[in-house]
């Protein structure tokens, strides 16, 4: 079982100084993620905010809203390694422009991008769960990630559900051409 200390309930920091990760870490942190109210959890194998690399296991159940963001000067990379899902890319007002539909390399589906401009983005979760491994530059600085003006903030669960219910029908038609 992977050693971690506790940054909250949703982020957790591996103290190994060789971090391995097996099925059970991952059964582990998908047991975590169910008892979260946001229903994510994340397990960062870097050992703080301040260093220059980021990499994290990150694991959203198919309920969870992540609000649709950018990221100034920082690269992501996004690796996903169970599960399905729809990354959609939007503009500065709120359109669909792009759809990446994911998967574990057994789905046939992309299993990896990376994203170096500034581009909103956000998931739709097709699976139960998604674990995915995420590598972005740091340190991390809150204000680096630009929330979506024009997207429901966090808090609002109804306001969430009805912004993807939408967003997931304009997906649907832009796969289907």
């Amino acid at each position: 079982m992977i050693r971690f200390r506790e940054h909250n309930a949703e982020v957790l920091y591996a103290e190994d100084p060789i971090v391995r990760v097996d099925r059970d870490d991952i059964k582990f942190l998908v047991e975590r993620a169910a008892q979260n109210p946001r229903k994510r959890i994340r397990l960062c194998a870097h050992k703080d905010v301040t260093d220059k690399l980021h990499e994290m296991l990150i694991v959203h159940a198919r309920e969870c809203y992540v609000r649709p963001h950018k990221h100034l000067a920082k690269s992501e990379s996004f690796h996903v390694i169970s599960g399905i899902v729809d990354i959609a890319l939007l503009n500065e007002t709120g359109n669909l422009v792009d759809v990446i539909p994911m998967g574990d390399y057994a789905s046939g589906r992309e299993f990896y991008y990376r994203l170096a401009d500034p581009r909103y983005h956000t998931l739709l979760i097709r699976s139960d769960y998604v674990v995915f491994h995420e590598t972005t530059n740091g340190p991390f600085n809150r204000a680096d990630t630009i929330f979506a003006p024009w997207s429901p903030d966090l808090e609002d669960t109804a306001g969430a559900k009805r912004f993807l219910e939408e967003l997931d029908q304009k997906v649907q038609r832009h796969l289907a051409k």
